[in-house]
């Protein structure tokens, strides 16, 4: 495993998985999202604090690559690393890793903006200055 930003373990729940007994695809979403609210939350930036504000963080894209399932029980880890993408987009690089013997089990790439109360991309200062001065040490792609 390389060196992250932020690391969240977390597991396997027998209602994540699919027919084959596997987690279905859409499922590892909701385990990166998880990590990146949990990230924001660490470095004391509130995802739901500035909904409230008129202020949403939104996924722009995601770019997912499977490279082997994980099954019930299965424990992970989420890995995660923020780089400032353009002026007013920001990408968290993100694998998730069986805990047991540290496999690759996911690559992705999640764009995202803050959107203002009119609803056109504006990074909130807090943010841009966590970009500019704390995540531009992490820019492990």
């Amino acid at each position: 495993m390389q060196d992250y930003a932020y690391t969240l373990p977390m597991s396997v729940r027998d209602y994540e998985c699919d027919m084959q007994g596997i987690v279905n695809n859409s499922v590892y979403q909701n385990y990166l999202e998880h990590a990146r609210h949990e990230y924001l939350k660490s470095v004391g930036m509130d995802f739901k604090m500035y909904a409230q504000e008129g202020i949403n963080l939104v996924v722009v894209r995601a770019e997912l690559d499977y490279k082997y399932p994980l099954e019930s029980g299965d424990g992970f880890i989420v890995g995660l690393n923020m780089v400032r993408e353009s002026k007013l987009k920001f990408a968290f690089y993100q694998d998730i890793f069986r805990e047991k013997d540290k496999k690759l089990i996911l690559k992705a790439k999640i764009i995202g903006t803050a959107l203002n109360q009119l609803g056109r991309p504006e990074i909130p200062e807090k943010l841009d200055t966590f970009l500019h001065n704390d995540a531009s040490a992490f820019t492990t792609k």
